[in-house]
């Protein structure tokens, strides 16, 4: 059981709704990587928690369709550094912005009007395209 994770000065994950899980790293170590695991997967029981409202575990799967298991679960991979710790520290920081930016609401979309100047100018442009297409008549037959 991993221990609790703070995101705000009010809130913070509950260490039982995380699990940890390590495996063999790619990248530098040379030989090194091919024995230690240091790769961190960190696992956030989403349905589960009860920490979190509603609206915020919306907003964290609408933003993470790819991090999200089946069973409700949001997994985070670090292998960054060489040290477990290190990833570790990483993927918990990472978990941790993620909530809390889904703790933020979206700013409401307020819908823009279209100038009159700009109206005004497509109108002007049409009008001069009909007329140079007006002026490609046929000649008249004399």
């Amino acid at each position: 059981m991993a221990e609790n994770l703070p995101i705000t000065d009010e809130l913070s994950l509950p260490g039982s709704n995380l699990e940890v899980s390590y495996s063999r790293s790619g990248g530098p170590g040379g030989q090194n990587v091919n024995k230690t695991e240091t790769r961190v997967q960190l696992s956030f029981d989403l349905a589960g928690c009860q920490v979190l409202e509603e609206s915020v575990k919306v907003r964290l799967r609408c933003k993470n369709p790819g991090r999200l298991t089946r069973d409700g679960r949001l997994v985070l991979a670090c292998d960054v550094h060489r040290e477990r710790l290190q990833n570790l520290a990483e993927a918990r920081q990472r978990l941790a912005a993620l909530v809390r930016a889904a703790l933020l609401p979206p700013r409401p979309r307020r819908p823009t009007k279209v100038p009159s100047s700009v109206k005004r100018q497509r109108l002007e442009a049409k009008k001069h395209r009909a007329a140079l297409k007006r002026q490609r008549g046929r000649p008249d037959d004399e």
